[in-house]
């Protein structure tokens, strides 16, 4: 089996199951292959949206069951997450919709929402209004950059060995340049101890 009957058969549920966390790199992708040719972009943003909808539904059920003992674990943080928690009851919609879109708080943001007890009746059609939001967004990226990715990844092995030497190479003189200050130093610690 070839990549591409690989991809018409399993696509949709890889990008289901790659959605439910992070996602972006993978909706994007997703949006490239419909690009292509080899999904329907109607069904690359349904899967896309299903997938980001399922996973932020199911962080928020776990923050509101064990939203209280995870956050607790933050003690440093527990001004901002009160903070954060009074916003999420006053404007739901922008703190629901717009976690979906700030890199890093992806999951950390629906555990959160959970946790403040924001009703499920509310969280649930922001979610999903976020997830088809986020999925458009992402899968029409994708599909229009498939104008530029989708030629490069088609010679992806030539550009993989025209640069893999001189990136292994930048990395070897770099790890070389770290081991050797990071000696010197311990030596400098070292001499400074006695």
């Amino acid at each position: 089996m070839d990549i591409n009957s690989l991809i018409e058969h399993y696509g949709y549920a890889a990008l289901v199951i790659g959605s439910m966390a992070e996602g972006e790199t993978l909706t994007i992708l997703g949006g490239v292959v419909a690009h292509q040719g080899l999904l329907k972009f109607p069904l690359v943003v349904a899967s896309v949206a299903l997938g980001g909808m399922i996973g932020d539904q199911l962080l928020y059920l776990l923050g509101r069951r064990f939203g209280h003992s995870i956050l607790a674990r933050f003690k440093k943080h527990e001004k901002k997450i009160n903070k954060a928690q009074k916003l999420i009851n006053r404007h739901p919609w922008l703190f629901v919709i717009g976690t979906r879109f700030m890199y890093g708080f992806r999951i950390l943001g629906p555990i959160l929402i959970g946790a403040s007890r924001l009703p499920p009746t509310i969280f649930l059609p922001l979610n999903i209004l976020g997830a088809l939001i986020w999925a458009l967004l992402f899968t029409s990226l994708g599909y229009v950059g498939g104008e530029v990715i989708a030629p490069w990844l088609q010679n992806f092995d030539q550009h993989l060995k025209r640069w893999i030497w001189p990136v292994g190479l930048v990395a070897l003189v770099w790890l070389a340049r770290y081991w050797f200050k990071r000696r010197e130093k311990k030596e400098r610690d070292q001499s400074a101890d006695q």
